[in-house]
C-alpha cells in the first residue's frame, strides 16, 4: 500500500456555508454541543445582535456573542484535532468551574492559545481513570452520541454476593429511573468472598450508570475506574493526576471509530512544547497522589476476557 493512503491530511477548511450554531461553536472550542444548546435555550447567545434560537444556522462571518462578549470564530475556519489522555483522581469534578470550589479535571491541563479542551463525556467525583479531551468539537460530539455506539470499559469492585443469575440480568437489561440499561459485557477479574472485581462494558454514558446498575441488584460499588473509551486504553505508565497528548495513530484510530477522516496533528512551537513539558513534570496535588497509592487497577481486561488471542492482566493492589 502506498504511503499516500495512510498519511493524514493537513487541517482542512471547515464547511463555509451556514451550519447549526451549536456545531459551529463546538468546533471553535467553546464547549460541547449539549452545553451550547443549553446556553441557547437560556438566551445567553446572540447572533448579529439578536438572541439565538434552537436550530439556528450561522457562519464564521457572523458576529456571535456569549454573555455579551464576542466569540472568536477563527479557529472554526479549519479543523484542528488534538486529543489528551488524562488519569482522573478521586475528588475532581468534570466541569470548568465548580460553585463549591472543588478541583476540576481542567485545572492541570495544558493551556491553549486560540482553542480550548472539550471533555469527552464525564466521570463523577468518586470515579477515577481514563478521561479524553479534544480540541475538535465534532469529534467530541460523535464520541459521546449514542448513535455511534462507542463502548466504555470499567474496572469495578463489588461488595456483596454476585451470582450467575445477577450477571445474566445485568447483561439482559434492567429498568432504571431513566429507562432500560445493561452491560454489553461482564468479565470476572479476581477477588473472593464479598469483594470481587469485574470488568464491565457499556455502550453509552448516562449519569452514574455503572453504579446504578449494580445497586439495582442489591450490591455496592466500592471502587470504580474507567480503563477504556472506544479504542483508547488508559496507559499503565500514566499515573493518577497526570496527562499525556495522544499521538497521530491513536487520534486516527479514535477518528475512524466515529467515521471521521484523519487530520494531521498541528506541530507545536518550541515555546508551546517547553511549556507543556514544564507543566507535565509538575507533581499532582497530594490528594491525587494519595488516591493513586491506595489502589490500582490494570488498564486491560482480565485474563478471562481475550481479544486477538492475548490474555490480559488482573486488578492488583498497591501497598500503602
Amino acid at each position: 500500500m502506498s504511503s499516500q493512503h495512510s498519511r493524514p491530511k493537513a487541517a482542512e477548511p471547515a464547511t463555509t456555508g451556514p451550519e447549526r450554531l451549536q456545531k459551529l461553536l463546538a468546533r471553535a472550542g467553546l464547549g460541547s454541543r449539549r452545553e451550547i444548546e443549553s446556553w441557547i435555550a437560556e438566551g445567553r447567545i446572540k447572533v448579529n445582535g439578536e438572541a439565538a434560537i434552537t436550530g439556528q444556522k450561522a457562519t464564521t462571518e457572523d458576529r456571535v456573542e456569549l454573555d455579551g462578549r464576542r466569540v472568536d470564530l477563527s479557529s472554526a475556519a479549519e479543523v484542528t484535532r488534538r486529543v489528551l489522555v488524562y488519569n482522573k483522581p478521586e475528588g475532581e469534578v468534570t466541569s470548568r468551574q465548580d460553585p463549591e470550589g472543588r478541583p476540576t479535571v481542567f485545572d492541570r491541563l495544558p493551556r491553549l492559545k486560540d482553542q480550548r479542551w472539550i471533555a469527552v463525556g464525564r466521570l463523577d467525583i468518586n470515579t477515577t481513570g481514563l478521561m479524553l479531551f479534544t480540541t475538535d468539537g465534532e469529534l467530541a460530539n460523535r464520541l459521546m452520541h449514542p448513535s455511534h455506539e462507542i463502548d466504555r470499559e470499567y474496572a469495578v469492585r463489588i461488595f456483596g454476593e454476585v451470582d450467575e443469575a445477577m450477571i445474566a440480568r445485568l447483561k439482559e437489561g434492567v429498568l432504571l429511573e431513566d429507562g432500560m440499561a445493561r452491560f454489553s459485557d461482564i468479565a470476572e477479574a479476581g477477588g473472593s468472598g464479598l469483594n470481587r472485581w469485574f470488568h464491565v462494558t457499556l455502550m453509552e454514558g448516562r449519569n452514574r450508570e455503572v453504579r446504578r446498575l449494580w445497586e439495582s441488584q442489591g450490591v455496592r460499588v466500592s471502587r470504580l475506574k474507567r480503563v477504556r473509551y472506544g479504542p483508547i486504553f488508559l496507559p499503565s505508565r500514566l499515573s493518577v493526576g497526570r496527562w499525556e497528548e495522544a499521538g497521530q495513530k491513536a487520534v486516527d484510530d479514535l477518528s475512524r471509530s466515529v467515521g471521521l477522516e484523519s487530520v494531521a496533528i498541528p506541530a507545536k512551537t518550541p515555546g508551546e512544547k517547553a511549556a507543556q513539558d514544564r507543566q507535565r513534570r509538575k507533581q499532582p496535588p497530594k490528594s491525587a497522589r494519595r488516591s493513586g497509592a491506595k489502589w490500582q487497577v490494570s488498564g486491560t481486561r482480565p485474563s478471562s476476557a481475550k481479544e486477538g488471542g492475548k490474555s490480559r492482566g488482573k486488578p492488583s493492589r498497591k501497598p500503602r
